[in-house]
């Protein structure tokens, strides 16, 4: 079973951070956590770092200031309509990247909760949010929680009872099905194990026997064995004792794009999270946008757990 000590919640005073405080206090609960609440004051303006613009003096955080962003931190967590879950206010300053990782890392964070702002247009295209490099660069597991979702009930003693978790069998996917698999049992919740298969499969004669590509009914057979074999492989992922604490379902789709499936499904089953892994850090993390997770995160409708392998 997993445990959620410490959940980090960074906060820009926006409608999006209350939709994070709200999720952050339901599993506050849940799991008789304590809650960060982190605002992080820029010393530097964003319009600093465009090419070509003139130089900006630093905005030093003064003590008044401080003393004031700490009142308002104060206000909009507002603990007294929270009774029983312990939230610290905290104000720092500097790059909001570097900071809440700092935090997060100082603290020893079980889980990072922030809203999304959900862009559009041409905006989504830009790389560099605040969001999107937290995902790249935290050690622990971030929830993301959309602009279209609903405000959670702080009250809520569970607040996910549909959860849905891809799997593509690779280690951090697997990592997070052990932890989209925990959340559930704590929970009691319905968990659905997904497998995408996209339309084009790769041939391995060693795995599935060699077939004549231009012969439909043995394509036929080697996408059933495929089919097969994936369903089995989901099975087997699955440990029997959970099936005490949870229900779970394994489904085998198929699609062009894993993320368009993965969607479709969240909104057929109404799903409340979505438990998806992300690959390591380094170089290897630049292949994060454009890639299945960057595009479930973007579009999702409910919140997004990504989970790292440890």
């Amino acid at each position: 079973m997993i445990e959620i000590q410490r959940i980090l919640c960074p906060i820009d005073f926006s409608e999006y951070s209350r939709h994070a405080v709200d999720h952050a206090v339901a599993l506050a609960r849940q799991y008789e956590s304590t809650i960060t609440a982190l605002h992080v004051f820029p010393t530097v303006p964003v319009m600093a770092y465009a090419p070509g613009m003139p130089g900006f003096d630093p905005i030093v955080l003064t003590p008044t200031l401080r003393d004031q962003l700490l009142v308002d931190l104060k206000g909009f967590i507002d603990t007294e309509s929270t009774p029983g879950v312990p939230m610290e206010p905290v104000i720092r300053e500097g790059d909001p990247v570097s900071e809440i990782l700092s935090q997060a890392t100082d603290m020893n964070a079980d889980l990072l909760v922030m809203g999304t702002h959900g862009r559009s247009g041409f905006e989504r295209l830009l790389l560099g949010s605040v969001t999107e490099k937290i995902l790249r660069k935290a050690g622990c597991p971030v929830l993301t929680v959309p602009r279209r979702h609903p405000d959670a009930v702080p009250g809520t003693p569970v607040l996910f009872k549909q959860i849905l978790c891809p799997v593509d069998f690779s280690d951090c996917s697997l990592e997070a099905l052990k932890y989209a698999l925990s959340l559930a049992q704590e929970g009691d919740a319905h968990v659905t194990v997904l497998h995408v298969i996209g339309d084009e499969l790769e041939v391995t004669p060693d795995a599935y026997g060699a077939i004549i590509m231009n012969d439909l009914e043995s394509l036929a057979d080697f996408r059933k064995r495929h089919e097969d074999d994936a369903r089995q492989r989901l099975k087997e992922a699955v440990p029997e004792a959970v099936a005490e604490y949870c229900s779970v379902e394994t489904v085998v789709s198929r699609g062009a794009k894993p993320s368009r499936e993965i969607l479709r499904l969240a909104a057929e089953q109404r799903t409340d999270l979505i438990v998806v892994g992300v690959q390591g850090r380094g170089a290897a993390n630049l292949v994060f946008f454009g890639s299945t997770t960057n595009h479930v995160v973007r579009e999702a409708t409910c919140p997004v757990l990504t989970v790292r392998r440890r």
